[in-house]
């Protein structure tokens, strides 16, 4: 780590050590730390405590002065000092607290000065009564104004004014009648209602929590001048006013006159206020002259009668403008508003440690209106009557000290005061000789977070002032006059040890701190805005990566409050989930996730939706013969916004409790314009319908009644059915009640035929919706209507509607039917149309009925079932597909209309010529010998002619799959089976097999055989192994191959070679491993290879081979897999380091190994 020493010139102030406790054996003069308030109003019924506590080193000890003199507290016997403590309890039991009035100032001194506290001043609270006072009635004349005088006694401090009536119940005030500042009442006019006997001032003096009562005063309100006037004169009532008075111009009540004068301190509360009389009540305006009144600071109170101003400044000095107007006119008053200020400090006198030799300066500088005057004084005494210091001197109100000597420590005291108060400030010198000392705690360790700042602390005392020395790296930091040390953006490479060094020329000292940089805490998955169906779930995510040694807290809040004590709030590790959600459960929730160190948060709303209250307060309006507008107040949407209105009637007349949609209307929309049909009794009621669903039905309203009226719509869906060659039916949709539009409902039912001149026959019908004209003619036209009609008149007219009396079946068959042969499987027929007069209806089509009857080739084993083509309309030709080649068929065709098929046509016969054939049959392939196969089939199934040979295909597959020459054969009509000879042995071949017409060759027909050995030849050489020179063959071959194996195993232990070792090195085998070179071993062929099964060897069952078994193959060395017994039993195989793999060698039979099959391995 690269070093780089920071220098700062200045650490913090010595008696920062001293303040914050840490030097507790340093010499410290006297510091008061606690004190009673300058005016200390004492409760007469509680022991009186005035407080004095200070610190020092060595502890100080405490005296009192009262009214300037020593008071001598131990001659006292109700006055207790605390012990080490200069606080006095004062026990008045059984003493008149004025006995201890006066101003009390506590000394607290020890061997290195002496500190004062403020002046005390004990007063005692005083709640005195109100003086006995007979209180005549007052008599004031209507629209006078009038005064009512509170007057309380002082009190020490001043009660709180407030007047009530016999009741106590507060007296209304309003802008005419109100209370004034000084507590009392003000009526700007008055008026009959005051007339009353019980206005009575109450005041509640605080410290001793008593109230007060004035006498009750009586007001009587007179309405004119007469009699009772006169004699309120006579008897000596006082009369308010000077004559009747009416309306009048606004005076001021208070203050009098047009100016007044007005003087706050700096920092209290100015309150002025304006009372006008005047008729009507005057309205109060506030201005500032020459400026504004000053914002944020200002109100009004008691009806703009008062304003106040908070934490007055010297600019809220100057005049203000209070208005007071009435109809009548207006008049103003003009406060002048003086501020003064009490001292208060600019810069209160600092304590101050100095080496010896060392020089300063204490400073004292207040203010104030007036100018406060300063003086010093030196451990209580004057300053000029202290013993003479050389070292110390004033110039401009400050105390400069130089040389300073070991043993001039001393408190200073500084008082500023002017004739609104004084500021008593103390401030100490102590002179020490103190080495170095680094008040942050040692190896003390600072934990931040990455990209945030990191202050580490070099707190250190001494005298003189130490000089701090940060030992730190690179050059991102920044080291402050307190010698803390910032690094502004702490990443992980700042983490480590940094040392200060505090010195002065007494020694030095050393401190170590430790930087650990943290990752910071940040929520990965935010919880997300939710919209939930009120008893639904709702289910807020909050998933944090932190650092690994710092453990996040949860904490979830609702709308920044704790959550419900409710247990459908499920606190989990990562989420908050709330079960049953209800409307109140709606907010924003936000997520914490605290450490030691940071914490960080997110917030997701949860708005609670449901469907809408119902609306309500359904009114009808605008009310006509056939109309009316509905009006209602939506009710709550709970948050999903209202799309639509459905407005839904009842006809209690002619479908009592059955609500009917009637229409729809905007979500926006609180009313609709409702068309009505005559007679019909409505009630009407609305849903609304959001994204939740609709809500329920609003009470209905009124019934509303409309007048019967004819038919304004005629029946529906008329129409007219042929049901019989006699007949027609007339049928229709019946109109509803709301449609009848009045009582006695029927429908005229008329009817006559088309094209003839006819008159029309009616029938009227009621309460059904068909009716049968019988004794038509067959299929004639005929011309319908159906009206309907009631009480008050017939319906409109009525559409015309087109319909025939019913069909009957044709009576002529298809003439001059033929048929045109295309190919073997096509025909084309073709007929002459029939006569639309025999058809008797409309004309459908024919009906083309063919079957085969039999094959020209041999007799079919049972007829075919007909097949029937349908020609729709007047088509009189078509096509016959999928016939049978070689096949005799039989035709005939019909007419067909809506009633059923006409007669049949005269058979026709027709024949198909000769195809191709099908695919031979059960096509087979079997083995003769090593080099022979026989293919067997079946003539084809269908001939479709005669059969005039076959064509057989052939040609080997080899190991690759791949095909060779292909071979071709003619063969008779009459073979079934052929022989081949002279093929390879042990392969596959592939044979193709086709049937022949005159017309070519069908469809071809593939199969495969092997050229191998059969079950005979097998059963033959299995009968060898039971010969006695074959086994004793096999037994010398395995000692053979056995020494052999030994050979190669000593040979290779001993480096030699031999001839399979020369092979394969020649070979390179890469299934074999090298040979390590370090030891000389062999190398081990692979698990691939050695667990691959000797052909024709059983395999286990699990696909392995066991490890008994032998890891050679003489196969595996064979070229080719192609090694041979000759026929003296010798093997005449050679070696080879290249292995092929037998294709077959997965499939190998699984039965036991014999002799046989061994030497099979080799074929």
């Amino acid at each position: 780590r690269n070093k780089k020493k920071g220098k700062v010139p200045k650490t913090i102030g010595r008696d920062a050590c001293l303040h914050a406790g840490f030097c507790a054996s340093v010499p410290q003069p006297p510091t008061i730390t606690h004190q009673s308030p300058k005016d200390y109003i004492i409760d007469p019924r509680e022991n009186i405590i005035i407080h004095c506590e200070a610190k020092g080193k060595p502890h100080p000890s405490f005296s009192w002065t009262r009214n300037g003199t020593h008071f001598d507290v131990e001659k006292d016997s109700k006055v207790i000092m605390k012990p080490n403590s200069g606080t006095l309890v004062i026990d008045i039991s059984g003493e008149k607290a004025e006995a201890y009035e006066g101003v009390y100032q506590c000394i607290a001194r020890n061997e290195h000065g002496s500190a004062l506290s403020n002046n005390i001043v004990i007063r005692q609270s005083r709640s005195p009564l109100w003086s006995k006072e007979r209180i005549e009635p007052i008599t004031v004349q209507r629209g006078m104004s009038l005064v009512l005088q509170c007057r309380p006694p002082a009190g020490l401090p001043p009660p709180i004014i407030f007047w009530m009536d016999n009741n106590f119940q507060r007296l209304p005030q309003n802008s005419r009648v109100s209370q004034a500042l000084n507590g009392d009442l003000y009526f700007s006019n008055v008026l009959m209602d005051d007339n009353r006997n019980d206005y009575i001032c109450y005041a509640r003096f605080p410290h001793t929590q008593t109230i007060q009562q004035k006498q009750p005063i009586t007001v009587n309100v007179l309405d004119t001048m007469n009699d009772t006037v006169l004699a309120a004169f006579l008897n000596g009532s006082d009369f308010w006013g000077d004559s009747p008075s009416g309306e009048r111009a606004p005076t001021f009540m208070q203050p009098p006159g047009m100016h007044s004068t007005s003087m706050v301190l700096k920092g209290d509360t100015l309150q002025l206020e304006c009372i006008a009389d005047g008729l009507p009540t005057p309205d109060i305006s506030w201005s500032k002259v020459n400026g504004d009144l000053p914002s944020g600071r200002f109100s009004f109170h008691s009806f703009q009668k008062t304003l106040k101003i908070t934490e007055v400044t010297d600019a809220d000095g100057g005049d203000y403008r209070c208005l007071a107007r009435n109809r009548l006119g207006s008049n103003h008053h003009i406060i002048t508003v003086v501020v003064r200020a009490a001292p208060f400090w600019i810069s209160a006198p600092q304590n101050l440690i100095l080496a010896p030799k060392e020089s300063g300066m204490l400073t004292c500088r207040a203010d104030g209106n007036p100018k406060p005057t300063v003086t010093w004084s030196v451990n209580g005494i004057p300053i000029e009557n202290s013993h003479k210091d050389p070292s110390r001197k004033i110039e401009n109100g400050n105390i400069i000290l130089s040389d300073v000597q070991t043993g001039s420590s001393a408190v200073y005291q500084c008082n500023a005061s002017n004739e609104y108060g004084y500021l008593l400030g103390n401030a100490f010198v102590s002179v020490l000789a103190e080495p170095p000392r680094v008040l942050t705690p040692p190896n003390h360790v600072y934990s931040v977070i990455t990209n945030s700042r990191a202050l580490l602390d070099c707190a250190s005392f001494g005298s003189p002032l130490p000089k701090i020395t940060c030992v730190v790296d690179g050059d991102l930091y920044i080291i402050h006059k307190n010698n803390t040390l910032e690094i502004n953006v702490a990443r992980p490479v700042h983490s480590g040890k940094y040392t200060c060094i505090a010195s002065n020329s007494l020694g030095n000292k050393e401190n170590h701190v430790y930087l650990e940089v943290k990752e910071p805490t940040r929520i990965l998955r935010q919880p997300e805005y939710k919209v939930v169906q009120r008893n639904g779930m709702a289910e807020f995510e909050c998933k944090v990566k932190h650092d690994p040694t710092l453990f996040p807290s949860m904490i979830w809040l609702k709308d920044n409050m704790e959550l419900p004590d409710d247990s459908r709030f499920e606190v989990g590790s990562d989420s908050l989930t709330i079960h049953d959600v209800r409307e109140d459960d709606e907010g924003n929730y936000t997520c914490i996730r605290n450490t030691t160190l940071d914490q960080d948060s997110a917030s997701a709303m949860l708005t609670v939706v449901e469907q809408p209250d119902p609306p309500r307060d359904l009114e009808l309006t605008d009310q006509r013969e056939h109309s009316v507008r509905l009006t209602w107040t939506p009710g709550d949407e709970n948050n999903s916004p209202i799309q639509l209105f459905l407005i839904q009637y009842e006809d209690s007349l002619h479908e009592p409790g059955v609500w009917v949609n009637m229409t729809e209307v905007s979500g926006t929309s609180t009313t609709a314009h409702l068309e009505l049909s005559p007679y019909v009794y409505y009630s009407f009621r609305v849903l609304a319908l959001n994204d939740v669903g609709l809500s329920e039905p609003s009470a209905p309203s009124r019934q509303y009644r409309t007048n019967p009226a004819q038919p304004e719509v005629n029946p529906s869906d008329v129409e007219v059915i042929g049901t019989s060659p006699d007949s027609i039916t007339i049928t229709w949709r019946e109109l509803t009640g709301l449609e009848s539009n009045g009582p006695g409902l029927q429908y005229k039912v008329s009817w006559r035929q088309k094209d003839v001149d006819q008159q029309w026959t009616s029938l009227p019908l009621a309460n059904v919706s068909q009716y049968v004209v019988t004794g038509t003619p067959t299929f004639t036209p005929y011309e319908v209507t159906v009206q309907a009609v009631n009480e008050y008149g017939p319906g409109p007219s009525p559409e015309v509607v087109l319909g025939y009396s019913g069909e009957d079946l044709p009576t002529v068959a298809p003439e001059n039917v033929k048929v045109y042969v295309q190919n073997w499987t096509l025909a084309e027929v073709s007929w002459d149309a029939v006569p639309l007069s025999t058809v008797q209806g409309r004309l459908n089509g024919y009906k083309v009925s063919y079957w085969k009857l039999r094959s020209l080739h041999k007799q079919d084993p049972e007829p075919k079932k007909p097949q029937e083509l349908i020609f729709q309309g007047n088509e009189t030709e078509g096509l016959l597909f999928g016939l049978h080649p070689y096949s005799q068929y039989n035709l005939n065709i019909r007419a067909f209309n809506g009633k059923g098929d006409g007669p049949t046509s005269s058979n026709q016969i027709f024949e198909t010529p000769e195809g191709v054939p099908g695919p031979p049959a059960d096509l087979k392939v079997e083995n003769l010998n090593l080099d022979s196969l026989i293919v067997k089939w079946a003539p084809p199934v269908e001939h479709n002619g005669h059969l005039t040979g076959y064509l057989l295909k052939y040609q080997p597959i080899n190991t690759t799959d791949k095909l060779g020459p292909l071979k071709e054969l003619l063969l008779a009509a009459n073979e079934t089976s052929i022989t081949l000879d002279n093929l390879k042995h042990s392969t596959r071949y592939k044979f193709y097999l086709n049937a022949k017409t005159v017309k070519g060759a069908g469809p071809t027909v593939t199969e495969e055989g092997v050229t191998i050995m059969d079950e005979a030849m097998t059963s033959k050489q299995v009968d060898i192994a039971t010969q006695g020179w074959f086994i004793g063959l096999m037994c010398a071959i395995a000692l053979l191959i056995l020494v052999l194996l030994i050979v190669c195993f000593i040979k290779r232990n001993k480096g030699g070679k031999y001839p399979v070792k020369e092979k394969e090195d020649a070979h390179q085998d890469p299934e074999i491993q090298p040979m390590k070179e370090d030891d000389g071993t062999f190398g081990e062929y692979s698990d691939t290879e050695d667990h691959k099964p000797l052909k024709g060897s059983r395999t286990p069952s699990n696909g392995t081979v066991k490890k008994d078994d032998s890891d050679d193959s003489l196969v595996d060395y064979g070229e080719g897999g192609d090694g041979q017994f000759n026929e003296d039993g010798s093997f005449i195989g050679q070696y080879s380091g290249k292995k092929e793999k037998d294709t077959a060698e997965g499939n190998e039979s699984s039965e036991a190994p014999s002799p046989v099959n061994a030497m099979n391995s080799f074929v």
